[in-house]
């Protein structure tokens, strides 16, 4: 679930970013290296909370429990708003791209193309866990096997192109921090595996593993894969590439390497999707169970066994978001909200490693050092997006707060609870 979840479709994408942000060899691999160890540091500190609380909900459960349940409700609306489902349509949207390789069409019918494959995704997981899971298992195994033969092919068959160690207009620390975003961004879907800690065997133990060593896998192929596109493009195409995969395929293989990588990226979106789709409502769900969302949300289908209410909600809202927005717009959106997040969570770490009843089975490494050191650069990425797209980086700031009289609202309705689901 955690290379699935994140290898999605980012990373036939942001290459094109990162190497524009940063125009160097070294400071491309840099960026990766750096956003890899960021999410390896992140994926530690979950690991120790998933330990802590193996309980349905993830981060929603860890900042309620370390904070208030106000923190987790903001966290919990974020995520349902911009976070999570933007992640989805960002990802349906880059499918829905490559499929226009494929099937040439218009925006609209990408558009209509993406929104398809989150209604196709929430139906499948909609009638059950062991068809989803079996689905993105499959496609698991199906992309990693491919990006290895890209990998491969490319550096054995693919021609070898002069790249220039730096190209003219050099790095700023701004354009060095922006590519890491982006980085990050590719990264993303890591914490995803401890929505669904309830219904993991031994997850003190299957979950820290599972991320440790899932990120470090992920991190050695985006680093190849990078290199890779490297090997056969010029830099500055790189930098212009709307779909570098494709391109880089063409190089290597001819007209038809844009077919092929176009089947590679399909899949690996698709496969991200369906571990996406089925994470999200797990949040909901231990929300509803608190009592701080809509007490049907928490229901769970008598056949299917399955959040059922709360997976149409975030399928017809992916959907809207779809429609509605560009990819561009939804990185600017989900990157810098999601990381204050998670530097919350890095900081409540600190906060219950002080509580004499919790003892997890993981502690992470480095003692304050991780989660302070991870608490800072998630706050130095997500003020350096707000500097530089103040209007969206606002408009997403502006959504989340817009929960707290929300939660206040629900908090009237009763006294919210915070047991494990």
């Amino acid at each position: 679930m955690v290379v699935g979840t994140i290898i999605g479709a980012s990373i036939f994408v942001q290459p094109s970013s990162v190497t524009g942000a940063v125009p160097s060899v070294v400071g491309i691999i840099a960026v990766w290296l750096i956003a890899g160890l960021l999410t390896l540091g992140g994926s530690l500190i979950a690991a120790e909370l998933s330990a802590m609380f193996p309980a349905t909900g993830g981060v929603y459960v860890y900042l309620t429990r370390a904070f208030s349940p106000a923190v987790g409700f903001l966290w919990g609306w974020a995520m349902f708003w911009t976070m999570h489902t933007g992640i989805i349509a960002a990802i349906a949207t880059v499918f829905a791209r490559y499929m226009g390789v494929l099937v040439p069409m218009s925006d609209a019918g990408q558009r209509a193309v993406a929104a398809a494959a989150i209604i196709v995704l929430s139906a499948v997981n909609y009638i059950g866990v062991r068809q989803g899971s079996s689905l993105q298992t499959a496609l698991t195994i199906a992309k990693v096997v491919a990006i290895a033969a890209v990998i491969g092919a490319a550096f054995t068959l693919g021609p070898r192109v002069s790249v220039v160690p730096t190209v003219a207009g050099g790095t700023t620390t701004r354009g060095f921090l922006l590519a890491v975003a982006a980085g990050l961004f590719a990264f993303g879907g890591w914490h995803m595996v401890t929505y669904a800690a309830g219904e993991t065997i031994a997850p003190e133990r299957t979950i820290p593993r599972a991320l440790v060593v899932g990120v470090l896998l992920v991190t050695a192929c985006y680093v190849l894969l990078n290199l890779a596109y490297l090997h056969v493009l010029p830099m500055n195409r790189v930098a212009a590439s709307t779909r570098i995969a494709a391109d880089a395929a063409d190089a290597v293989l001819g007209r038809d390497g844009a077919a092929v990588m176009a089947v590679l990226v399909t899949i690996s979106s698709f496969g991200a999707l369906s571990g996406i789709v089925l994470a999200g409502p797990r949040a909901y769900l231990a929300m509803a169970r608190d009592g701080l969302a809509f007490r049907s949300l928490g229901d769970v289908h008598g056949r299917y066994h399955t959040p059922h209410r709360a997976i149409v909600l975030q399928c017809v809202w992916g959907c809207v978001l779809v429609a509605t927005g560009s990819y561009r717009v939804l990185v600017a959106r989900v990157v810098y909200t999601e990381w204050i997040f998670f530097a919350l969570m890095a900081l409540g770490v600190l906060l219950l490693r002080r509580r004499t009843d919790v003892r997890p089975a993981f502690s992470a490494p480095l003692g304050a050092a991780l989660p302070i050191a991870f608490a800072a650069a998630a706050l130095l990425v997500a003020a350096n997006q707000i500097i530089s797209a103040p209007s969206e980086s606002l408009t997403g700031l502006l959504l989340v707060l817009a929960g707290w009289p929300v939660f206040l609202l629900w908090a009237r309705r009763g006294t919210p609870t915070t047991q494990p689901v």
